[in-house]
């Protein structure tokens, strides 16, 4: 945790299960803890597809609901390019580091609906 910023680092492919499941029910386990403020560390993630990118569509829509927002810091280019295409990155802000994503919480302001 940086502050009241919870960071995970998520590495290698996320291409589907078992790995997206596992992704998804961590979170959710934080949300239910009361955690709004996340940053998804990308750096690692080599690949990502469709599911992977339903899980964060989830994670945003449900951390917007209870008031807090989703960052993701520095992807892949090859993930970076995914997030592009599908136009995620007109809805959720993107850093070029870890440090800069959870200062980005202090500057945020009102995120885009879904």
């Amino acid at each position: 945790m940086h502050g009241d910023v919870l960071v995970l680092s998520v590495e290698g492919n996320l291409l589907g299960e078992p790995e997206a499941s596992e992704l998804r029910g961590k979170i959710y386990r934080l949300l239910e803890k009361g955690t709004k403020k996340v940053v998804l560390a990308l750096a690692l993630l080599r690949v990502i597809n469709s599911m992977a990118l339903g899980v964060l569509v989830a994670t945003l829509t449900s951390l917007r609901n209870r008031g807090g927002d989703l960052h993701l810091a520095r992807p892949a280019d090859k993930v970076e390019g995914v997030l592009t295409l599908t136009q995620l990155i007109r809805v959720v802000k993107i850093y070029d580091t870890v440090d800069r994503a959870v200062k980005g919480f202090r500057k945020s302001r009102s995120p885009k609906t879904l």
